[in-house]
């Protein structure tokens, strides 16, 4: 039998202390987010002149400019660093922390969405799609689909950080944990099959509904099966 484990020691912090924390990351992550959108606002006036719209004809074009291309991928590993690094700031254990990782992940992937919506107007439509990562190739999907892994992240924080504050740390076992990453992996597959064909006509084909669904499902269906159980 694998022996279950917290997801880390938990302080019983207040659950005064913990909201107002809350929010101030909450803060930080949508003026981050708006710093992201505004490099979008940039990237789109030089590559996408004439309005960004898929199918990305000209996508192979812009991966030719490789310095362009590498400074993009590094600003993306970047971006990651300092969620990690305010994920580690903010939480005060280990339970904490991996809490606000996925606040600061979540609202700012939502808020990114928003300030676009607000400086350019765009997408018009929650099932616009959009390229959402390079990193190792090129993710794409409708919009929707990264805003309801967002929701559903920020729903797992705000129970982690609670639990936490009465001092019940939420417990998963390793095989538990390697559902998770399994899932994880099941979606980002979802997006990198159909970052393969964002040029062609038909690219809206190519985002699998049911491999994005089944790693959704699999992840709070372990979610919650980790909150459940007793004290």
């Amino acid at each position: 039998m694998c022996t279950e484990e917290k997801l880390a020691d938990t302080s019983g912090e207040p659950l005064k202390t913990t909201l107002m924390r809350l929010v101030i990351v909450v803060i930080f992550s949508i003026a981050f987010a708006y710093i992201e959108s505004a490099v979008v606002v940039y990237l789109r006036v030089i590559f996408h002149p004439e309005g960004f719209t898929f199918p990305l004809s000209d996508f192979d074009t812009i991966l030719q400019h490789k310095a362009l291309l590498l400074t993009e991928i590094g600003r993306e590993a970047a971006t990651i660093v300092l969620i990690l690094t305010g994920a580690w700031l903010f939480g005060r254990n280990l339970q904490q922390r991996f809490a606000y990782f996925l606040t600061i992940f979540a609202v700012w992937d939502i808020f990114y969405y928003v300030w676009l919506k607000v400086l350019l107007n765009w997408p018009a439509r929650i099932s616009d799609w959009d390229i959402l990562f390079l990193i190792p190739t090129a993710w794409a999907g409708p919009v929707v689909a990264p805003v309801l892994i967002s929701i559903t992240l920020l729903v797992f924080a705000i129970a982690i950080l609670f639990r936490d504050s009465v001092g019940r740390g939420i417990r998963a076992s390793r095989i538990e944990w390697l559902g998770f990453i399994a899932a994880a992996v099941v979606v980002v597959v979802s997006f990198c099959l159909a970052g393969r064909h964002i040029a062609e006509p038909d690219f809206e084909s190519y985002f699998y509904w049911p491999v994005f669904a089944a790693g959704q499902i699999g992840a709070i269906t372990l979610f919650v099966k980790c909150l459940l159980k007793p004290k």
